[in-house]
């Protein structure tokens, strides 16, 4: 892999990955204009160090909650132990059992991982749901605002958020977009469904990860392109935390519509020229 793809793909991962618009759909689209034949073909030692990338910039842009929820699990065992849970729990723990509930669809989808993983390879498919995506972004914008947060929300509201981050493991629908216009359907405060899709991505990205690595390893590693996966893996990093801050701000302002007709125009474009070149 030359360092201009490993660039550019790095881009693609971090600034997709968060911002509503589906990273993979875009890197799909991006591996065909490399001249790849579809997705499977990007070293999936390499896709799996992207995705470790985005999951840094996460790390990093919500530690402090990251932190807290840490400390409350160690503090829920104990509490456990002694049987001293207290009533109501903690805002922390509460996100961390949201979050627990929010994950539980994604063990539905394990069983159809490589079929849904193979529908990368068609761009009909991925411009259709990009196209799908733009249309749940612009129903966003008009939800009325939502005033729960990890306080009030009800396990049932985080069960569909999760059902829609299922739902997002096609291609092309985004996964950010998807969690975060859910989260406002059911009622979520703005800032909190944006947060809570990040958290909430961090054991769906750890446990695809897991997934993908046995499959990555048994497919050898060309060690000589390490390298250059790392500047792939800074690029997506980097990118990807710019790209969170920027969402933060769009979110607080409820304005999602850009994105929208971004979505729009990038599937109607690709599924054009799909068509043309037959």
């Amino acid at each position: 892999m030359s360092l201009f793809s490993a660039i550019l793909l790095g881009l693609v991962q971090g600034i997709t990955e968060f911002l509503p618009i589906s990273s993979s759909g875009h890197l799909a689209i991006a591996e065909e204009l490399l001249s790849f034949t579809g997705a499977s073909n990007v070293p999936g030692f390499f896709d799996v160090l992207l995705h470790l990338g985005t999951l840094v910039a996460v790390f990093v842009a919500y530690w402090g909650d990251i932190k807290e929820m840490v400390l409350e699990l160690f503090c829920g065992v104990r509490d456990l132990k002694n049987r001293s849970t207290p009533s109501p729990l903690p805002p922390a723990r509460r996100l961390i059992l949201l979050i627990i509930v929010a994950t539980l669809p994604l063990f539905v989808i394990v069983p159809f991982k490589d079929t849904i993983e193979g529908l990368a390879g068609s761009l009909y498919f991925v411009s259709v749901a990009l196209i799908a995506t733009g249309c749940m972004l612009f129903f966003s914008d008009r939800v009325k605002k939502g005033r729960k947060t990890e306080k009030t929300a009800t396990m049932k509201d985080a069960l569909i958020v999760g059902l829609g981050q299922a739902i997002a493991t096609c291609p092309g629908i985004s996964r950010s977009g998807t969690t975060i216009t859910v989260g406002c359907f059911v009622g979520y405060e703005r800032s909190f469904a944006v947060r809570f899709s990040f958290l909430m991505s961090i054991p769906a990205i750890l446990g695809a990860n897991i997934l993908s690595l046995k499959d990555a390893l048994e497919a050898g590693i060309i060690w000589g392109d390490v390298p250059v996966y790392l500047v792939g893996v800074a690029v997506a990093a980097l990118s990807g935390y710019a790209c969170i801050r920027l969402l933060k701000m769009i979110a607080a302002k409820g304005k999602f519509g850009a994105f929208a007709y971004y979505c729009w125009a990038v599937g109607a474009l690709t599924l054009v020229m799909t068509v043309v070149r037959g």
